[in-house]
């Protein structure tokens, strides 16, 4: 008997490969509407303006990355990972869509085309859903799938942010760190997560939500009696409020306390230039400046079996059912008054 073929789309932002990516691919992201929420009148001589003044800043942090983003080749290791995980029950291939910089849905949507699968499976890399982030790429993801004339049944995974296999590969990491800040006095373990303006999660959207569902998920699978923990947020940029507590403030709060750090980043599952130089290099630095007396960096999941068999439940689940949009449960994950989930009625 013929095993189902079906497709895997693996969403992510995306970045740079090469120094002289760096501003174009910042041009993308400032000019996305659900980035700057303004007209494109405006939003457009914004994002140029934006791009160039932020290359300055972000060409340096890439050079510290050998000259580009290793997103994609990380994204890519799970994809082959992925397509291992089902090859027992599907016919699969995953292809991989970025947001910002290439393979972008436009490219890779002719790719599916090409390999003429029975059902689309969407698979976000973000585990909590962001209007910012899930809904711009499948967003685009529709418009290139008509320009390339796919028609194929299609299923979302919307979100999947206390999924098990997710969670059991973070906690397996965050507890080695733990156990080897435990050696310099009792840990603070900051729960990591990439920021939001204020105004946005106040328009409906659930991801501060669902990152706070992560993060209770995580410290009830460490199961360490008295953990000392806060969910925190990184990457802010702009004048605008953003949702808090910072990460830098929450480090910096830790000195004062003698407390040795772990920072977990839990709504990152591939590394990139915001654990490997904010986190890392940053992040650390400020620790060591602030009188924190051991910093410890959480990998993300990368390729962890456990994530890696997680996704796979994911997909198998989703492409025996008939829904458009499933979270993790199936049904809606958010509760009723976030209008931004994709499953709100």
């Amino acid at each position: 008997m013929d095993k189902p073929r079906i497709a895997v789309v693996l969403f992510n932002l995306g970045g740079p490969d090469r120094l002289d990516a760096v501003r174009p691919f910042l041009f993308n992201l400032f000019a996305d509407p659900a980035i700057i929420r303004t007209p494109a009148i405006l939003r457009i001589p914004l994002a140029y303006a934006l791009s160039r003044r932020r290359a300055r800043q972000a060409v340096p942090i890439y050079r510290q990355l050998g000259g580009g983003s290793p997103l994609l080749a990380n994204t890519e290791a799970q994809a082959r990972a992925l397509e291992a995980a089902l090859a027992d029950r599907y016919d699969a291939r995953c292809f991989v869509a970025m947001r910002y910089w290439h393979p972008m849905s436009d490219e890779t949507a002719h790719a599916v085309k090409a390999f003429d699968p029975k059902r689309i499976i969407l698979l976000p890399l973000y585990p909590q859903f962001s209007t910012t982030t899930t809904a711009s790429s499948i967003r685009v993801w529709d418009l290139a799938t008509r320009a390339a004339g796919v028609d194929v049944p299609t299923s979302t995974i919307c979100c999947y942010p206390t999924e098990q296999g997710f969670i059991e590969a973070s906690a397996k990491l965050v507890r080695e760190a733990y156990d080897r800040a435990s050696a310099h006095g009792r840990p603070r373990v900051l729960f990591s997560a990439h920021g939001l303006p204020r105004r946005v999660v106040r328009g409906g959207d659930p991801y501060q939500w669902q990152c706070e569902r992560t993060t209770e998920a995580l410290v009830a699978r460490l199961g360490i009696p008295g953990l000392d923990w806060t969910n925190c947020y990184q990457s802010r940029v702009g004048p605008l409020e953003w949702i808090g507590p910072s990460t830098d403030q929450e480090i910096e709060r830790a000195g004062r306390d003698g407390a040795p750090v772990v920072v977990v980043p839990i709504t990152f599952v591939s590394e990139h230039s915001e654990t490997l130089v904010e986190i890392e290099i940053e992040y650390r630095h400020l620790a060591q400046t602030h009188g924190v007396p051991w910093f410890e960096r959480v990998p993300a999941v990368g390729a962890e079996p456990a994530f890696i068999q997680g996704l796979a439940a994911l997909v198998g689940r989703t492409a025996e059912t008939a829904c458009g949009v499933c979270s993790e449960r199936g049904g809606q994950l958010c509760p009723a008054g976030w209008r931004g989930c994709p499953q709100a009625a």
